[in-house]
C-alpha cells in the first residue's frame, strides 16, 4: 500500500520541530535588552523564569547560545545568527497580525491649562462623542506653557494680550474673562472693612508665582502708584484660590476656576471691579488649523463655554481659517493632505 502524504501533513511535521515558543520569546528580549532582568520585565515574568527558558532553548537546540560575560551575559556567535533569524521571523507574525486588526484612528491630544481643564473633564463624554470611536488624552499645563515644542494636536492656554507663539502655531481668542478679588467670609470678618479696590493693599495678597498680576490688576483697577506688595505666593492660581478659600488672604479670579465656591458661598467677590486683563486661547499648528479635528474641537469648545455662561454672545462662529493671518492656505503652507491628516 502506498502512503500518501499532503503539503499540509508535511508542514505539520516541520513545525513539530520548533521549539518551545516561550522559550523563543526569552531568548528574543534577552538578546535584544542584553538583559536577563530586563528581558523579564518586559515579558512580565521572574528572571529566573527567563534564565530557564533560555536553558531549555540550549538544550533543546544542542547549541550554546549565551555566555556570562562579567556581571551580565553575551550572545555566542551561533546565538548572535540564531537571534537575527528569529527576530526576523517574529518581525514577520507581528506584521501578519497588525495587517488583521482593524486600524485604529489616533488619539486627540489635547493640552489644557488647569483653571479651563475641569470644563473638559465635566463634559468628557460629550466630548468623546464628538470624536465618535477616536480616544482623547488631556494633559494639564501652566497658565504661560512654551508650546514652542508642543507634540499635542492642540492647546488652550491662558495668555496675557502680549502673547508670542512659535511661527508655526495660530492661535484663537475663546474667552476674555473678567479677573475679580475673592476671599473667604472668614477672612473678611477679620480683617479691615475693604470698602474698593485700593484698600485691598492693606490686607494679605495671595499671588501666582510673582506680585505682577496683582500689581497690574490694581493698576487696570484705577489704584494710581500702587503701594510695594507682599502676600504668599503660589505656582498656580489653583493653590492660590485653595488658600483663600481656607481664610489665608485674597486671591485673583475668574468664573471658570470659582463659580461654584460663589455659588455656595465658600467664596464671596471683593469690592466692585471691571477688569480684563488675558484671555483663553486655542492653539494648534498650522498645517492642521482648517482639519476637520480641530475644526470640530474648536467649535465645540465655544459651544462647552457657551453652556457654561462664559460666553455670553454664545459661539462666535469664527472662520478658523480666517485666524491664518487673512492668508489662505497656499500661502501658510497648509495643504488639504495636511489638514486631513490630524
Amino acid at each position: 500500500m502506498t502512503a500518501f502524504v499532503d503539503n499540509q501533513d508535511r508542514k505539520g511535521a516541520a513545525r513539530r520541530g520548533l521549539p518551545p515558543l516561550a522559550a523563543l520569546r526569552a531568548f528574543e528580549a534577552v538578546g535584544r535588552t542584553g538583559s536577563v532582568r530586563a528581558a523579564g520585565h518586559e515579558l512580565a515574568v521572574s528572571h529566573s523564569a527567563i534564565s530557564r527558558h533560555v536553558q531549555k532553548l540550549q538544550f533543546n537546540m544542542g547549541v550554546v547560545l549565551v555566555r556570562g560575560s562579567g556581571r551580565g551575559i553575551a550572545l555566542t556567535e551561533a546565538g548572535r545568527e540564531f537571534h537575527a533569524k528569529i527576530s526576523r521571523a517574529f518581525d514577520t507574525i507581528a506584521n501578519a497580525a497588525g495587517s488583521l486588526r482593524p486600524s485604529r484612528p489616533s488619539p486627540l491630544n489635547i493640552w489644557c491649562v488647569d483653571s479651563l481643564v475641569g470644563q473638559l473633564v465635566a463634559r468628557l463624554a460629550e466630548l468623546a462623542c464628538a470624536f465618535e470611536d477616536r480616544e482623547i488624552n488631556l494633559r494639564t499645563i501652566s497658565s504661560r506653557a512654551d508650546l514652542a515644542d508642543m507634540e499635542a494636536d492642540a492647546a488652550i492656554g491662558y495668555y496675557d494680550d502680549d502673547i508670542d507663539l512659535d511661527g508655526d502655531l495660530v492661535a484663537h481668542e475663546l474667552w476674555r474673562p473678567r479677573i475679580f478679588p475673592i476671599a473667604s467670609p472668614a477672612y473678611l470678618a477679620q480683617c479691615a472693612s475693604i470698602d474698593d479696590v485700593a484698600d485691598l493693599q492693606g490686607v494679605t495678597l495671595l499671588h501666582e508665582e510673582s506680585t505682577e498680576q496683582w500689581e497690574r490688576w490694581l493698576e487696570l483697577a484705577g489704584v494710581v502708584d500702587p503701594a510695594q506688595l507682599r502676600g504668599h505666593r503660589f505656582s498656580n492660581a489653583c493653590l492660590a484660590i485653595e488658600a483663600a478659600r481656607s481664610g489665608h488672604g485674597v486671591a485673583l479670579a475668574n468664573d471658570a476656576l470659582v463659580t461654584h465656591l460663589l455659588e455656595s458661598g465658600a467664596l464671596v467677590e471683593v469690592a466692585s471691579s471691571d477688569v480684563y486683563m488675558g484671555s483663553y486661547q486655542f492653539i494648534a499648528r498650522k498645517r492642521i488649523w482648517t482639519s476637520p479635528a480641530i475644526v470640530t474641537l474648536q467649535q465645540w469648545l465655544e459651544r462647552a463655554l457657551s453652556i457654561s455662561g462664559f460666553l455670553a454672545d454664545g459661539i462666535t462662529g469664527v472662520d478658523p481659517a480666517a485666524n491664518l493671518s487673512g492668508q489662505n492656505n497656499d500661502q501658510t503652507g497648509v495643504s488639504q493632505s495636511d489638514a486631513d491628516s490630524a
